[in-house]
């Protein structure tokens, strides 16, 4: 035990990784079937201007398809409740930056090697999404330092 403790804290021994529990969602949702039927991250979660965040999309869109695909489904069914009602679908948050954080996903993604799966691990190999990275100050500094990316407060931080 000791042993074990002490490799890991000279960096002998990687630090085992936890995985995070799947938060609950109001629907099943694969993205790794959807990306092999030919979705991209864009055309889900579009980035209108300034850019700032990635959205949902609304039931209607899913329904562009569903009212054929899967319509025998009990899930589809459900997503057709929200969409006749015209309801946004209650997606739980998988990853969350502080709202003191200024973020902007188009500029992130324009940067040369940055894509969606920079931030949020390979989500297109996965039937059921769960937050595999870290988005905290440390990964972020990590990540524009690699860059060559300011790390000055003031540059992600509103001044207070």
């Amino acid at each position: 035990m000791i042993l074990c403790i002490t490799l890991l804290l000279f960096g002998q021994v990687s630090a085992p990784r936890i995985q995070r529990p799947a938060p609950d969602q109001p629907l099943p949702f694969s993205h790794k079937t959807h990306v092999a039927g030919g979705l991209d991250c864009k055309q889900c979660h579009p980035m209108p201007d300034p850019g700032d965040f990635a959205t949902l999309p609304p039931a209607s869109f899913c329904m562009s398809c569903h009212q054929a695909v899967k319509k025998e489904s009990p899930h589809i069914a459900r997503l057709a409740e929200f969409h006749n009602a015209a309801r946004k679908i209650p997606w739980a948050r998988v990853y969350r930056i502080p709202d003191y954080v200024f973020f902007n996903h188009k500029k992130h993604v324009s940067v040369d090697g940055v894509n969606c799966e920079t931030c949020h691990g390979p989500v297109a190999e996965r039937d059921v999404l769960r937050r595999e990275k870290e988005v905290g100050m440390q990964a972020c500094m990590d990540c524009h330092r690699a860059r060559g990316a300011s790390n000055d407060c003031l540059y992600c931080h509103e001044q207070r």
